[in-house]
C-alpha cells in the first residue's frame, strides 16, 4: 500500500483512536474517525471504505512501515492496542528512515548561509542532533529547554490545522482570574510562543479589539465551519513591533527607556538585545554601559528587567524607575 498523504492522515488518526481507552471503537466508528480528519485537514469530504480502513489496520500491524502495531479485535467487534503504552508515533527510526534523513540533512546543509533560509538557522542543527543520537545511540549534543507537562500544548496542531485552513474556532475559556468558564466564536491569526508558554492570537466574533488566550487556559476546542474568517489585516510583525512579550498595549503605554547595567552583565545585553529598538548610548568609566529602548510599558518588560537584580538600574522614565523601586523593596521585605 502506498504510504501517500492520506493514508498517513488515516493511519494517525486511528492510532488517536485506540491510544483513547475510554472509549470503545468498532470499525464504523474508526472509518467515520477517518472520514472527518481528512476533512479537517483537506476541507472537502473523502470517501473512506470499510475494505480501506481493513487494509490501514493490517499494514499498521505489519512491519511494512515499522509500525508492528499490536491491534487486537476483542468481542468481535471493538479494536483496541493491546499495549495501552503503545503509539506509532513512539516507533523508532529505521536504518531506511536514517539514510533518507540524512541525505536530506546533506542538502538543507548546502543552503544554510542563503538569506532565504535564514528562519531555519537552528532547526538543521536540531534535527542533525536528532539523527545522531538515534543512529549512535548517544546523549544529545544539543539540549534544548522544555516542559512536557505544559497543559494545552496537545492542541497546537489541530490549532495550527485550524489557522492554516481558515477555520472559526468555538472556544471554552477560563481565566486564572475568573469563577467560571466562558464560550465565545473565536477567529484564529497566528499561535505564538513565548517564555516555553503558548499563546493563541486572533478576534473574538464580533469585536474589533486583537485577544491573545493562554493555551492552558483553554478548556475545550470546537469548530464553526460555517462561519468564515475574518482576518481583518491582521499583520503580527507590526502588532508586536513595540513589545517585549505577548502583552500588547495602546500608543499610549510605548515609553522611552534608559537602563544602565553594570559591567559584569553588559555583555549579555549586547549580544542579547532585549527589544529591536534597543540602542547603545555610552560607556561608563567603570564599563557599565547605558541602553535606550522603546516598547511598551508591560508586565513581561518588568519581568525581564527585574529579573537582572542589582545589575540593572532604570535612568528614565521616572515613574517606571518609582515602579521598580518598589517592587524591590516589597521584594526585600519578603526576606
Amino acid at each position: 500500500m502506498a504510504t501517500n498523504k492520506n493514508a498517513l492522515i488515516r493511519y494517525r488518526t486511528i492510532d488517536k483512536c485506540l491510544q483513547n481507552r475510554n472509549r470503545k471503537w468498532t470499525l464504523t466508528n474508526l472509518i467515520k474517525a477517518c472520514s472527518d480528519s481528512l476533512y479537517e485537514y483537506e476541507g472537502k469530504d473523502t470517501l473512506v471504505s470499510k475494505r480501506t480502513v481493513q487494509l490501514d489496520i493490517q499494514t499498521m500491524r505489519s512491519d511494512k512501515l515499522g509500525y508492528n502495531a499490536p491491534i487486537i479485535c476483542y468481542d468481535r467487534k471493538y479494536y483496541t492496542y493491546e499495549d495501552e503504552n503503545y503509539s506509532i508515533t513512539k516507533v523508532p527510526l529505521s536504518q531506511l528512515d536514517l539514510d533518507v534523513l540524512n541525505e536530506t540533512m546533506a542538502m538543507l546543509s548546502q543552503f544554510k548561509s542563503f538569506t532565504l533560509f535564514s528562519e531555519m538557522n537552528g532547526i538543521i542543527q536540531k534535527l542533525e542532533d536528532k539523527i545522531y543520537r538515534t543512529s549512535q545511540k548517544k546523549s544529545s549534543i544539543i539540549h534544548m529547554e522544555k516542559n512536557e507537562n505544559l497543559k494545552g500544548i496537545e492542541n497546537l496542531d489541530i490549532l495550527y490545522q485550524a489557522i492554516q485552513k481558515r477555520i472559526v474556532l468555538i472556544i471554552s475559556y477560563k481565566s486564572f482570574t475568573a469563577r467560571r468558564e466562558s464560550n465565545f466564536t473565536f477567529h484564529p491569526y497566528i499561535l505564538k510562543e513565548f517564555n516555553n508558554r503558548w499563546f493563541l492570537v486572533g478576534r473574538c466574533d464580533g469585536r474589533e479589539s486583537v485577544m491573545t488566550l493562554a493555551l492552558d487556559r483553554i478548556m475545550s476546542i470546537d469548530m464553526d465551519l460555517k462561519l468564515k474568517l475574518n482576518q481583518k489585516n491582521f499583520n503580527a510583525n507590526k502588532y508586536y513591533k513595540d513589545t517585549i512579550g505577548v502583552t500588547v498595549l495602546s500608543d499610549n503605554d510605548i515609553i522611552d527607556i534608559e537602563f544602565k547595567v553594570d559591567r559584569k552583565n553588559a555583555p549579555y545585553v549586547l549580544t542579547k538585545p532585549f527589544h529591536k529598538s534597543q540602542k547603545k548610548l555610552t560607556e561608563e568609566e567603570d564599563g557599565s554601559i547605558i541602553f535606550q529602548m522603546k516598547v511598551h510599558h508591560n508586565y513581561e518588560l518588568e519581568r525581564l528587567l527585574l529579573g537582572f537584580g542589582e545589575s540593572l538600574t532604570i535612568l528614565k522614565p521616572k515613574k517606571l524607575r518609582n515602579r521598580m523601586k518598589n517592587k524591590l523593596r516589597m521584594a526585600l521585605a519578603n526576606y
